[in-house]
């Protein structure tokens, strides 16, 4: 106890006394906000103490079932634990929801209580952790919004047991509890009258208000953007427009403002499915009114004199339909789903009209197929909003994801090759129905899609829901149009009688369908593609009156494609392991809104096991997203637009083929370009080796080369510092004219290392009196246009990637913090002369000068491991790090005395981790090490052999999120 309160004195003079003081930064006080910047919300906080705490006492005004959803996995966690704990809500202006109350009831560890006092508001979160006590106090409810969205001001403070902060807070807390009566069902229902009574009465004048302008439409804020595009492509003579935009964001509605600023006398609608265009059309009625003359020409219905004509593409491409109107009839074109339309029947139709103007409408523009959909549009993209946006806007109704694990067999978890007899079962039905009872919806009252792996399992299951007292359908590509509206219909019906409560289907529900009112959607199949999740999850986004948010249940089995969980919920296509790693470890942190991100331990597990052994260069997946962005361009793509698109990292492109012409050159037969088989070399060793984002001061010198035959070395300095705001010593500017040389890395020639530079005669860059000049071996090589573009390319990708990294996090003297680093970029970075030979390295290894000495560690060791090297390196807390030197040292061993002495040497000693071998070879960059003075002590290790503990301090404490993922505990 006495450690935590020599501890918690620290953080309090931090805290309230001098904020240049070091203490522990997970006792001081701190605010607690929502802010989409820094990717922090109250609810991290409040997920992080329950998952830790021995006893909590929450007391909130207001309660509802988003804020259920979003501590729901961490109230059973607790319940598995044995942990108990009381929440006190308040009747204050009866906001609290009763199904939220409800919901409460589910769990047997929770005391809650409802206060009917009127004017009670207080908002308060108490945790009982190991050591002390931890409060949370300030504007928060218990409510979806309040943890992760709002602008909330909260304190945090910790305090010991017998401190008068908390002994004040229990008092208050208990004093009041008691005044409150303990929750059971019926006080629920009495409760709810209530509660009904002051929404009729408090939403009447809303409702009326809502009917009398229901006819009236205005263009939202993505509209309103979009719209200004599209009007400043046409000022400039553009014909055609391609816009990408989320499912249930309103593409039709911008259709028809966009051609009512167009001033469209004659418009055509075109879509794949009649019950889009009936909707379509309404829709621009409420834009257009009535005056002007609109129709449907599909089916049976043939309204050829409507100006404004909604067909479906099954109709309208036919010849014999053609025909009935002129090319120039429509001044106006609409494709909506316009990813259909490299089809021969959207062909038909595109290629027989010439409209004044050509609108394509998509929220997934890439196509698996290879078909080029943007030069349908002339690349012309009008507008693109995403999911990750449309969340951040408010357009769309925020979702509470939660990924459980599906059944096991033999103790093993399904998997892509499961017979269908397993996915049936009555195991695995009483599985779904308890997790759908388990994580429910907003209201209550469920309108939920199921998304099935094949149609007789669709089938099935809505038989098993059924023979449970289940109203449910399965549908699927036998099913008629009319079948399928109906079913819509009953899914959003308010009757008991008429009303479904789920549609089993595969995937004929992917895209065209609108069912607003949909609150629950259950994945029980694997997860093929980010885009196909995404048009699923999609289905449920739209707002509708009523509905607080979306409840997604994701089974999730032993799939290899997992990994594509948090690519889609995410929105990151980078395909970056590590950054997937990252979002992983944050939860909700990153995701948008009041949106909430939630795991089992096992699915979590299964995921991050699917990141580690996927393969995310595969040659077909870097075509893909090559030709993507080809086809966006109409032009070979540069690595630069694959940032400027935030596609692919197109780095792995060089990591595939050596470089990025090697790449381009192998790929894509419409270009011709070829370089000798020096300079090729050559651009690889530079693209690969130096042009790798790790350290910037080699790209802009072999930029300046490129533009110029030289340059002066302060110019350089210069351009840095006006760049990335540090300066460059002169060591570090001979290390990166030896790196440019490809003399810092080797290879073995004649049974020796040698640099590379050396064996291979390349002459790059040349240093003398303060002068950098260019030298011969890239003089000859830039004489070919298709060498200067590409290393350019490469050299700007390297500047631009380092760039995004910088203006994140901290730049420590070369490194960026939390970012990745292999042994050989660290040894680059630290200057040394040339890399080492990795079995000198081994966890560390002392510069010849003793300046430096970094610090490589494997955080999880494996089991099978020897004796010799099973190193009990690990945190202590996130600012102390314990570690052990290679065995056989003692006090007096030079490497030990060398780090004892780290300041009469001036040594730095930089840490570097990753958390096991899965990961690869590069490790994280945690910070700089000191050593605690009295923190070297001679122990001996299971095998027998001498070793040496140290304690250090690192200069910042590791943040929540990477500290949660590498030591798989809680701050």
């Amino acid at each position: 106890m006495s450690i935590f309160l020599d501890s918690l004195r620290g953080s309090m003079e931090t805290g309230f006394i001098d904020r240049s003081h070091a203490s522990r930064p997970d006792y001081q006080p701190s605010l607690l906000l929502n802010d989409s910047r820094r990717g922090v919300k109250v609810l991290g906080d409040v997920l992080n103490y329950m998952s830790v705490c021995e006893d909590f006492w929450l007391s909130v005004a207001f309660l509802t079932t988003s804020g259920i959803a979003s501590i729901h996995n961490a109230l059973r966690e607790l319940e598995d634990r044995g942990v108990r704990g009381k929440i006190l809500v308040s009747q204050y202006l009866n906001f609290t929801q009763p199904e939220a109350l409800r919901g409460l009831l589910k769990f047997s560890n929770v005391d809650a209580r409802l206060l009917d006092k009127k004017d009670y508001h207080g908002k308060g979160y108490l945790f009982k952790v190991k050591d002390g006590y931890s409060l949370i106090i300030g504007s928060s409810n218990l409510t979806g919004n309040a943890l992760s969205k709002n602008a909330e001001l909260n304190l945090r403070v910790v305090a010991a047991e017998e401190s008068k902060l908390i002994s004040d807070t229990r008092a208050l807390f208990e004093e009041v509890y008691e005044d409150a009566r303990p929750l059971t069902k019926e006080l629920i229902d009495e409760y709810e009258i209530i509660f009904n009574q002051e929404q009729y009465s408090g939403s009447r004048s809303v409702l009326l208000l809502q009917e009398e302008t229901a006819a009236i439409l205005t263009p939202n804020s993505m509209q309103v953007e979009a719209l200004s595009s599209l009007g400043n492509l046409r000022e400039k003579g553009v014909t055609k427009a391609l816009v990408v935009s989320a499912t249930g964001t309103g593409k039709t509605v911008l259709a028809a403002f966009d051609a009512k600023s167009f001033g469209a006398k004659r418009v055509l609608f075109v879509i794949h499915r009649l019950n889009i265009a009936k909707k379509a059309l309404e829709t621009f009625q409420r834009v257009f009114g009535r005056s002007v003359k609109m129709g449907l020409y599909s089916g049976s219905e043939r309204n050829i004199d409507a100006d404004f004509v909604f067909s479906t593409v099954q109709t309208i491409n036919n010849h014999e339909h053609l025909k009935r109107f002129h090319p120039e009839h429509f001044d106006y074109v609409i494709i909506d789903e316009a990813h259909r339309s490299g089809a021969s029947s959207y062909h038909n139709v595109l290629e027989y009209f010439t409209p004044g103007f050509l609108l394509g409408m998509t929220a997934t523009p890439e196509r698996t197929d290879g078909y080029d959909i943007f030069s349908l549009f002339d690349h012309n993209i009008g507008y693109e909003i995403r999911l990750s946006k449309a969340m951040e806007e408010d357009l769309l109704s925020p979702f509470h994801y939660f990924g459980v694990a599906d059944i096991t067999v033999d103790e093993m978890l399904l998997d892509d090759t499961a017979d269908f007899s397993l996915l049936v079962t009555e195991e695995r039905v009483d599985r779904i129905v308890e997790a759908a009872n388990e994580y429910g919806c907003d209201d209550g009252r469920v309108r939920g899609l199921v998304f099935c792996s094949r149609v007789e399992e669709a089938e099935r299951l809505s038989v098993e829901f059924n023979r449970r007292g289940y109203r449910t359908v399965a549908l699927s590509g036998r099913n008629s149009e009319e079948e399928r509206e109906k079913a819509m219909d009953m899914l959003e019906a308010d009757g008991d009688n008429s009303r479904l409560d789920y549609v089993f289907t595969v995937d004929i529900f992917n895209e065209g369908i609108d069912i607003p009112r949909v609150n629950q959607i259950i994945m029980l199949r694997p997860t093929q593609s980010a885009i196909i999740f995404v048009q699923q999850l999609g289905r449920g986004l739209r707002k509708a009156h009523g509905k607080e948010y979306l409840t997604v249940i994701d089974f999730i089995g032993n799939y290899k494609n997992n990994y594509m969980i948090p690519i889609a919920l995410y929105g990151d296509v980078s395909f970056n392991k590590d950054i997937l790693r990252k979002y992983l470890s944050s939860g909700s942190a990153f995701i948008p809104g009041a949106s909430t991100v939630n795991f089992d331990k096992i699915s979590k597990d299964q995921i991050f096991k699917a990141i580690d052994s996927a393969n995310l260069q595969q040659k077909k997946g870097l075509i893909n997203d090559y030709q993507l962005i080809k086809y966006r361009l109409g032009r070979m793509p540069y690595m630069a637009d694959f940032l400027d698109f935030n596609s692919r990292d197109p780095f792995q492109f060089c990591e595939y083929s050596k470089s990025y012409y090697g790449f381009v050159r192998s790929v894509d037969k419409d270009l011709k370009i070829e370089l000798p088989e020096n300079d090729s070399k050559l651009l690889e060793h530079l693209s690969l080796e130096v042009n790798n984002g790790k350290r910037v001061e080699e790209s802009l010198i072999l930029r300046r080369l490129i533009a110029q035959e030289s340059f002066a070395v302060e110019d350089l300095k210069d351009e840095v510092r006006s760049l990335f705001c540090y300066d460059v010593d002169d060591a570090s500017v001979l290390s990166a004219i030896n790196m440019v040389n490809l003399v810092f890395v080797t290879m073995q020639s004649e049974g020796k290392i040698v640099p590379i530079g050396t064996v291979l005669g390349y002459d790059v860059a040349v240093m003398k009196s303060g002068v950098v000049e260019r030298g011969e071996s890239l003089s000859r090589a830039l004489k070919s246009f298709v060498f200067r573009d590409f290393l350019l390319d490469s050299a700007e990708y390297s500047i631009r990637s380092f760039h995004v990294k910088y203006a994140k996090t901290d730049f420590v003297a070369g490194f960026l913090r939390y970012e990745k680093y292999s042994r050989k970029d660290v040894f680059r970075v630290l200057n040394w002369a040339q890399n080492p030979v990795a079995q000198n390295v081994g966890g560390y290894i002392v510069s010849t000068d003793k300046t430096n000495c970094p610090i490589f560690v494997n955080y999880e060791k494996h089991s099978d491991i020897s004796d010799s090297t099973k190193y009990e390196d690990e945190f202590i807390n996130p600012s102390e790090f314990g570690w052990m030197s290679k065995s056989r040292r003692s006090l007096q061993s030079p490497d030990v005395m060398a780090i004892r002495e780290y300041r009469e040497n001036g040594m730095r000693l930089p840490l570097f981790i990753k958390k096991n071998n899965d990961e690869g070879l590069d490790f994280y960059y945690m910070g700089d090490l000191t050593p605690e003075d009295a923190g070297f002590v001679q122990d001996t290790m299971a095998s027998g052999h001498s070793v040496v503990r140290v304690s250090f301090k690192l200069d910042k404490p590791v943040e929540d999120n990477l500290y949660r993922y590498l030591t798989d505990t809680v701050i």
